[in-house]
């Protein structure tokens, strides 16, 4: 993490986090934080809360309870425009991307830059899709291809650097390593790697624990909407992982000068 954890405030803070649907407690008084230029991986099985957790940061899901702090200042994040006020991004694993457009217009829909005659100002577009690719992807190339012929990598690199190129401060990643191939994991790792060094906090919702390893610098588990604890992926193993997300119970200390295994 690039950030003094002793000296630098949270980028975000969710406090006391809480959502029911009906008489399911989803989310159960989850407290988080997260660093600039951290990864918080977010893990639990299917219906252990994390979801639902990051949906009342990105203003997807409205909290029955809970404070959200965004740089140490109380947040109002009711819908997903508010979340975008304070910077905060959400790539789902579909992505949302416009199948049969190229990068440029996939980054600028709904925002397209215009020329002074009120026309969609194409070569603009493409100039800064070139510049922010070139900050996080320099190996893109595919500029004028549809995104649907684009490779998972190539995909997550257009909907990363639409969040980026938009000002996100903090990403919400929901699997981003889905379905990818090898190479394809590691330029989405490579891209994850561009964004710390940037100072923007990610946190990543995953099943995958060793995705979970490679990518983050902390690990916060969830089981039955509550939190089972938050971890650095340093210094547990994948079988410490595993037992918080089964069973519900936290890692046992390690005794100093113990080597993690």
């Amino acid at each position: 993490m690039s950030a003094d954890l002793n000296t630098a405030p949270p980028l975000v803070e969710l406090r006391d986090m809480s959502l029911s649907f009906g008489g399911i407690k989803a989310v159960d008084h989850v407290t988080l934080d997260l660093y600039p230029g951290e990864v918080v991986g977010v893990l639990g099985h299917n219906g252990a809360g994390k979801s639902c957790l990051m949906k009342m940061l990105s203003g997807a899901y409205k909290r029955d309870g809970g404070e959200i702090f965004i740089n140490g200042e109380l947040a109002d994040i009711s819908n997903p425009r508010d979340a975008r006020n304070y910077n905060i991004e959400t790539i789902y694993q579909t992505l949302a991307l416009a199948d049969n457009l190229d990068a440029a217009s996939n980054l600028f829909l709904g925002r397209e830059i215009l020329t002074r005659l009120g026309m969609v100002d194409d070569d603009a577009m493409e100039a800064e899709t070139r510049k922010i690719m070139g900050r996080l992807n320099p190996n893109f190339e595919r500029f004028s291809s549809p995104v649907a012929a684009l490779s998972g990598g190539q995909r997550q690199s257009v909907a990363i650097s639409r969040a980026v190129y938009f000002n996100a401060k903090i990403l919400i990643m929901d699997e981003p390593t889905a379905a990818l191939g090898v190479e394809e994991t590691r330029m989405v790792s490579e891209l994850i790697d561009e964004l710390k060094k940037q100072g923007i906090g990610i946190f990543l919702i995953d099943h995958d624990i060793h995705q979970v390893k490679q990518l983050c610098d902390r690990a916060s588990v969830m089981k039955n909407g509550k939190l089972v604890g938050t971890v650095r992926v340093d210094e547990v193993t994948e079988d410490d992982l595993l037992g918080m997300i089964i069973l519900g119970k936290q890692p046992e200390r390690k005794k100093p000068g113990t080597p993690v295994s």
